[in-house]
């Protein structure tokens, strides 16, 4: 199907079939379809090909949109795909799982102008998908093999992005992750009903085939030490991510009844490859029978409520401590969940837990107001004098963001410098650290953000160990030659 493009005065814009709210919330498949090929090419060629794509200055990524939107609406879609791919190398996974409305597609301007955005992200992930079911995608083969190595700590998506650059540049890779399978967030952090993972497996086994080395299960600090990873590889990448928990600090927050975002989430996707909760020990970060309040308004709150509604809790709630117009979390999310049947407490934060050291029964909430806006039109919120109410509650999800672990102390490593959010300090406009050889990316750098920032930071930091590997054995050749 050959379309030219500027259609988006004789087409509408149209999203890929999402299943029925009553229908998805029982079981945890994707919500949305794949575009049929004409549907892609439908949607395609409403882009305006404008001059200054503003769609791609809003992508972390700077994918060539406008040119593989262009191709999508020619029905070139293995081009387009090649194209989609020359930036990212993830681009099915942030089709799906990207806030497409903050960024590229809410920097589209049709939607700027009126005429509705352009479904960038359901074509991006169209392309991927078909370019896995037609074979396009083959295992990495490098023009030249490389005697160097580089070792990565970590299997989410910098860690990912950062071995499909390096591997296709001829480094031996080795990534170490501390859980049983690849992914990191991906695979534990983010539910099947937004990523299956099959989707992410498919990814891990093309490194695999490519020739990149898992080791999983490792802990570097305990099971390895990092001395020894730097002696084994010729640069090392640090792409951890943050899995350190923000928590509640209101009375009663130490009771059983209060979980923590990521570990919760992480059950539910563990019992989605098979894993038996343990009845008693593990009972609690089921979301079953029970009376929900997540805290948080961010995407991993949305994770939460919508996993709780799927694992057929009695009510769900979500409380946040501002309005909807400033909650961080993809609009898109906060709509599903509301179809999904999520209550929403805006303007409230939380008090108190209510409930004794093994059991909640309620979370006493604030009633909260936004305050006059500051001179950068920022507005606090403050107490509503005597507003206060009791959610009902059986179990309350702290989803209050992420923090870094502290690093040089549990790889041993005091000489990596640390920001004073906590984060690894790299090189102004680099991403190598202060320790010769070793690199940071992705949300041990940045601190907790989007995926798409962290394929970005894995693929230049990819391109930075390319350059200092290069560099070193000039200098040695140089050395000898002398």
């Amino acid at each position: 199907m050959a379309l030219e493009t500027n259609r988006f005065v004789v087409e509408v814009r149209k999203t890929p079939q999402k299943a029925d709210a009553k229908a998805r919330i029982t079981n945890f498949g994707e919500i949305y379809s794949d575009f049929k090929p004409d549907q892609a090419s439908t949607q395609a060629s409403r882009c305006a090909q404008c001059g200054v794509p503003f769609c791609q200055s809003g992508c972390p990524l700077q994918n060539n949109i406008p040119d593989w939107l262009r191709l999508t609406a020619e029905g070139r879609y293995q081009q387009a795909y090649e194209l989609s791919s020359a930036t990212s190398a993830l681009p099915e996974i942030c089709g799906r799982i990207c806030p497409q409305d903050r960024l590229c597609e809410g920097s589209c301007v049709l939607e700027q102008s009126g005429w509705e955005n352009v479904t960038i992200g359901a074509v991006e992930r169209f392309l991927g998908d078909m370019a896995f079911e037609n074979g396009w995608i083959e295992p990495i083969r490098p023009a030249i093999e490389r005697d160097q190595s580089v070792g990565i700590i970590g299997a989410g998506p910098a860690g990912i992005a950062a071995a499909d650059r390096l591997r296709t540049q001829g480094y031996k890779v080795t990534i170490y992750d501390r859980y049983d399978r690849a992914g990191g967030l991906l695979t534990y952090g983010i539910p099947s009903f937004k990523l299956e993972k099959d989707v992410v497996a498919r990814r891990v086994d093309r490194l695999k085939a490519s020739g990149v080395e898992f080791v999983s299960n490792c802990d570097i600090g305990e099971d390895v030490a990092f001395e020894d990873l730097r002696e084994k590889h010729d640069a090392i990448l640090i792409a951890t991510g943050v899995y350190k928990t923000r928590r509640l600090s209101v009375p009663g927050c130490g009771s059983k009844g209060v979980v923590v975002a990521l570990d919760y989430l992480t059950m539910a996707n563990r019992q989605g490859f098979g894993y038996e909760a343990d009845p008693v020990s593990e009972a609690h970060l089921n979301a079953a029978g029970k009376h929900v309040v997540v805290i948080g308004g961010g995407d991993t709150a949305m994770d939460c409520v919508r996993t709780a509604t799927r694992q057929g809790a009695k009510s769900v709630s979500c409380v946040y401590r501002r309005d909807r117009a400033n909650m961080p979390g993809s609009e898109r999310e906060v709509y599903n969940a509301e179809e999904e049947g999520v209550s929403f407490e805006w303007l409230a934060a939380p008090k108190a837990v209510m409930g004794d050291a093994d059991n909640v029964t309620a979370l006493r909430i604030q009633r909260m107001r936004l305050t006059t806006p500051d001179a950068h039109g920022r507005q606090g919120i403050e107490d509503i004098p005597g507003a206060e109410a009791d959610l009902p509650a059986d179990l309350i999800i702290e989803a209050l963001g992420f923090e870094p672990e502290n690093i040089p102390v549990m790889f041993n490593q005091p000489e990596l410098e640390i920001s004073q959010w906590g984060t690894i300090k790299v090189q102004a406009g680099e991403f190598q650290t202060y320790v010769p050889g070793v690199f940071a990316a992705g949300d041990i750098v940045r601190g907790a953000s989007l995926v798409v920032w962290a394929v970005r930071e894995g693929q230049d930091a990819a391109a930075d160990i390319h350059y200092y590997i290069q560099s070193q054995l000039s200098a040695s050749a140089l050395e000898a030659a002398q």
